[in-house]
């Protein structure tokens, strides 16, 4: 028994320290979500997000193998023959230092030989290219941070989107169920009055077919809002089935005053794709230049065949080399990159066309949605007040139930227009930010 509860233990004190290194990294989302805890949350665990980290750890890799130009490659071989040719027989004699006079040049017989050579080579010109490459190979590497925040803009800004959405699918799921409890309400009313004959049975039906209808509505904006809480969470890589936010604590977004398009992170990384570009037509040119490169090795040769034959050497000296033809491919190679240098050029200019364009579409609608929730909060009271006062006047028999259907029609719509010029201003701000190059929140 006591073994037993030593065994129990370790294997708890086992659990304990190995379980963390099975876990994953994904942050604990929150109980209940506000705005600004939505992107966070989403800026560290998007898929999206995490791609683009491997991108830049793959661009700084390309960092590494272009800066190896830098070192000297240094290198070890070995190998073993045996052979009766005689130009190769001679050599591993002389190699070991075994030649004697009385040896025949033409017939030296067998020999073997055991080869161990160490070579270091280090290249100190080559027109260029290799500082041309670390250059271009650090501008890629800068361009893919900026593709990162790039995507962490347009990740915030769907983020806000998303969660505004939610709110304005719950406020709209409230007023369809507000515009269902009138319609009931008023059917209450209106079946009394029949009972007292007041009230004719084509009006009655008219109000059963219009909670119908309210009905529908209201299990078409439940479905609404049930999508756009599964959007929200698949933006953020979660998979859960539900989600709660907070609407109390919404941080109010400030709209910039004077809006451009400069700090976006995308036309930063085409200048740093420019640049790489640069380097590489640098690089490519590099193939009408010499290159000239250092080199030393030291070999040890040893023979089974003379008993004592062995022997060391060394060699060390400078080699240039030229390429005076290669069929025209580093003109080739300089043309292509020159071509892709000026198609860079070209998607920067086009990029600012539709960044101003972005800058100008936001800018409009924010001010549309401003001037709709003016008008639809003077529509929303002028509603509420008419559908009241036909409430009662339905109750005192003055009017029909078309008319207080239309009524409450009216009130349903001014309330679903308002909540949808609430969302538009929030929406519109924070596109407007993104389009500006800011961040969602300060």
């Amino acid at each position: 028994m006591p073994c037993n509860r030593t065994m129990l233990r370790a294997l708890c004190l086992l659990f304990v320290v190995v379980a963390p290194a099975f876990a994953t990294d994904t942050p604990t989302p929150p109980t209940v979500w506000t705005v600004q805890e939505a992107v966070s949350f989403a800026l560290d665990n998007s898929p999206d997000v995490r791609i683009t980290l491997q991108r830049i750890n793959g661009a700084q890799a390309a960092v590494a193998a272009a800066q190896s130009a830098y070192y000297p490659q240094i290198g070890i071989s070995a190998g073993y023959n045996r052979t009766n040719n005689p130009m190769y027989s001679f050599g591993n004699i002389l190699n070991q230092g075994q030649f004697t006079p009385d040896i025949d040049f033409n017939n030296p017989g067998t020999s073997d030989n055991l080869n161990l050579t160490g070579i270091i080579q280090y290249r100190i010109y080559n027109g260029g290219s290799d500082e041309a490459g670390i250059k271009a190979a650090k501008a890629g590497e800068q361009a893919t941070r900026f593709e990162q925040a790039a995507i962490n803009s347009r990740l915030g800004f769907e983020v806000v989107r998303s969660f505004y959405s939610i709110v304005q699918a719950e406020e709209n799921v409230q007023a369809r169920e507000s515009s269902l409890n009138a319609i009931e309400v008023s059917l209450q009313v209106a079946q009394a009055r029949f009972e007292a004959g007041d009230l004719l049975k084509a009006d009655l039906l008219n109000l059963e077919v219009q909670k119908s209808r309210a009905a529908e509505n209201l299990i078409q904006a439940r479905h609404a809002l049930e999508l756009a809480r599964r959007g929200f969470l698949n933006l953020l890589g979660l998979t859960q089935k539900s989600v709660e936010i907070d609407t109390a604590q919404q941080a109010e977004q400030t709209a910039p005053e004077k809006p451009t398009y400069e700090g976006r992170p995308e036309l930063a990384g085409l200048d740093a794709m420019l640049q790489a570009a640069e380097q590489k037509v640098r690089q490519a040119r590099g193939g009408y230049y010499p290159s000239a490169d250092l080199f030393g090795s030291y070999q040890v040769d040893k023979g089974f065949e003379y008993d004592e034959g062995s022997g060391n050497s060394w060699m060390a000296g400078v080699k240039v080399n030229f390429n005076l033809f290669n069929g025209n491919r580093t003109s080739a190679e300089i043309s292509r990159a020159t071509a892709k240098l000026a198609e860079i050029h070209e998607q920067r200019h086009k990029l600012e066309l539709n960044f101003n364009y972005e800058i100008e579409q936001a800018s409009l609608a924010l001010q549309l949605a401003q001037e709709r929730l003016q008008v639809t909060e003077k529509m929303v009271d002028q509603a509420v007040e008419s559908a009241r006062l036909s409430r009662e006047r339905f109750k005192e028999g003055v009017i029909l139930a078309s008319d207080l259907i239309e009524v409450e029609n009216r009130l349903t719509d001014a309330r679903v227009h308002n909540l949808m010029a609430k969302a538009a201003r929030k929406i519109a701000i924070a596109d407007l930010r993104r389009s500006a190059g800011l961040g969602q929140f300060n």
